[in-house]
């Protein structure tokens, strides 16, 4: 019987790496994909809102129709699960749901539920640009824990950004409301991950002010 290993934070983060070969026979249990996804969703977000849904691409006709979308990268293919993250940029209109059921909850009273909706709505009438930046920054939030909750489930990831966002929009019938941010390939490596160098703090770390 294979015992599981589990590794601390620290070797979760050090043994992340892009990787970009997959082997195609290792599946995702579903219980294990939905977990990971679950964690992913515990990342923080402005004002709660959550700005973040995961489009699942398991099906290996729909990986087909992704691949020219995605520049032809093969482990859109190969990679068991991938996983579109999409950036909500309506979240305002979770605000009264969420609080609402924070409210119900115990967790707030009224009136901080009214002030965070109103302000919440303000905040996203009066700047047009708040709603995109919001989502984006927020969403990224969530795909970097879905990375790390994967890894620790010992499963590898790559992150993508290079694909045809219009198409898929389209071949996938993604609504207006999100943005396709980033492409986040799961499964099991079938070649470990090139190397790669990084800066140390004294090139990464400002102390105070430039």
């Amino acid at each position: 019987m294979q015992t599981e290993v589990k590794l601390t934070t620290e070797q979760v983060m050090e043994a992340r790496h892009s990787v970009r070969k997959y082997d195609a026979s290792q599946a995702i249990p579903r219980g294990v994909l939905n977990e990971i996804l679950r964690l992913a969703a515990t990342a923080p977000s402005s004002w709660n809102l959550q700005h973040w849904r995961f489009l699942v691409v398991t099906d290996q006709t729909h990986k087909e129709r992704l691949l020219p979308i995605a520049y032809g990268q093969q482990q859109v293919v190969d990679a068991p699960a991938v996983i579109v993250i999409l950036a909500d940029l309506e979240a305002d209109k979770s605000a009264l749901p969420i609080y609402n059921d924070s409210l119900a909850k115990g967790l707030v009273n009224e009136q901080v539920r009214d002030t965070l909706v109103a302000q919440i709505e303000n905040a996203y009438r009066d700047n047009p640009q708040l709603a995109r930046d919001e989502a984006i920054r927020n969403s990224s939030l969530a795909a970097m824990q879905l990375m790390l909750a994967a890894k620790a489930k010992g499963y590898d990831t790559c992150p993508m950004g290079g694909f045809d966002r219009d198409a898929l929009i389209q071949a996938f019938n993604i609504p207006g409301r999100y943005l396709p941010s980033m492409i986040i390939t799961v499964g099991k490596a079938s070649v470990p991950a090139h190397p790669t160098s990084r800066f140390g703090l004294d090139e990464l770390v400002i102390e105070n002010s430039f």
